[in-house]
């Protein structure tokens, strides 16, 4: 049985951490993209979101809140 790659606001904080981004602890998604959004351009961060956004990784809804709001044009 496979399982699936599970991407928590821990793990996420995490990911953008090791970018240069530092989210807050209890920020919400809207804030968390906000912060990602003012720091573009980041190096790593495409490559990051197709990670996240790839076929067998489930985010939880406030990680893929926040990406999605990232995305947003």
């Amino acid at each position: 049985m496979m399982f699936a790659d599970l991407v928590d606001v821990d793990d996420f904080r995490q990911r953008l951490g090791e970018l240069g981004i530092d989210l807050p602890v209890g920020g919400s998604p809207d804030d968390w993209a906000g912060l990602v959004r003012a720091a573009q351009p980041v190096d790593g961060l495409p490559e990051l979101i197709g990670i996240l956004c790839a076929e067998g990784v489930t985010l939880q809804p406030e990680v893929r809140q926040t990406v999605d709001i990232i995305l947003m044009p």
